[in-house]
């Protein structure tokens, strides 16, 4: 059973063993003593919710949050803070670096637990997340689209999906299907790091199912990056026999024994350059036909929707 993971980061040592005495017996903690660590530590360990000190010997906890919250990944994770002072001025720095709730120290047990818990039901109600990925879900994803449209912003969605996602899954067994899906959402999140803006979206729909949303400019840059690390990665979910043989023999929805390449990834491209949308039900219609077309080529793909086009003079 998943156990809600918890990162606390704070110099203090008896502080972190106050916080660890408190919510261990219902979530799993994982500490870190300086700001870099933090970081790297949750970076890693993708928590559910963070404990932030508000001063650390490296960095102050506002920087951290806000570095934290440029980081699609890190978006939504609730943020808690502590703090010694309990001045006005260190709230209103942390509130616009991003942080969801404060403290002061020295804290009661109680309230810290009551605190946490509540932190993670209300982000559990505001975000639809992905218990694998922990990337928002359907509801998140609808919901963010139709604020863009609503904006009449210039934008592209790109909708990812795995090939041969369910041959792997029969022939090797769920575990190597999760691994896959997790593999995919991490190159995603990296390439919109590397690639992308703080106003890019990341979404698990659910399954081997995402949703990116970028500029316009930048879509096929990071379809193709998306494809070409995902590429290198493929070969691992295969055992060396299958490796080599450069395939699974299993049967498909028909019940019928046939071989099956590598897992590829499948991206249909749809934007409004050109044309306007008013709800997100014709981003869906395109979507479906443009990912179609995709999933019919060999390997990993991108189709960008070529109706998306100058109209002709």
């Amino acid at each position: 059973m998943y156990k809600i993971k918890i990162v606390t980061v704070d110099d203090d040592p008896d502080i972190l063993d106050v916080i660890e005495a408190t919510l261990e017996d219902e979530y799993t903690v994982i500490k870190a003593s300086t700001g870099q660590e933090g970081i790297d530590t949750i970076r890693r360990e993708k928590p559910d919710l963070v404990l932030l000190d508000y001063n650390l010997p490296d960095m102050a906890g506002p920087d951290i949050c806000a570095k934290l919250r440029l980081d699609p990944f890190f978006l939504h994770t609730p943020i808690l803070m502590l703090t010694g002072k309990g001045e006005i001025d260190d709230k209103v720095k942390g509130l616009e670096s991003g942080v969801d709730d404060y403290m002061v120290k020295p804290f009661a047990p109680d309230e810290l637990s009551a605190r946490v818990r509540m932190l993670i039901r209300r982000s559990n109600i505001h975000l639809d997340a992905n218990p694998l990925t922990r990337l928002p879900g359907n509801v998140t994803v609808n919901n963010e689209i139709e604020k863009r449209i609503q904006a009449k912003d210039r934008f592209a969605v790109l909708y990812l999906d795995l090939d041969h996602f369910k041959a792997l899954n029969d022939y090797y067994g769920f575990d190597r299907g999760d691994e896959a899906i997790k593999t995919l959402g991490r190159i995603i999140i990296e390439t919109i790091q590397k690639q992308g803006q703080t106003s890019d979206f990341i979404g698990h729909i659910g399954g081997d199912d995402f949703v990116v949303i970028t500029s316009i400019e930048n879509a096929e840059k990071i379809a193709q990056d998306i494809i070409n690390d995902f590429e290198r990665a493929t070969p691992q979910f295969f055992d060396e026999k299958e490796r080599l043989q450069g395939y699974i023999l299993t049967k498909d929805r028909s019940g019928i024994e046939q071989k099956f390449g590598f897992v590829s990834v499948s991206i249909a491209v749809i934007t409004n350059r050109y044309r306007e949308f008013t709800h997100i039900g014709q981003i869906s219609s395109f979507e479906a036909e443009i990912k179609e077309i995709a999933k019919k080529q060999l390997g990993s793909t991108y189709v960008v929707d070529r109706r998306d086009s100058p109209p002709q003079e």
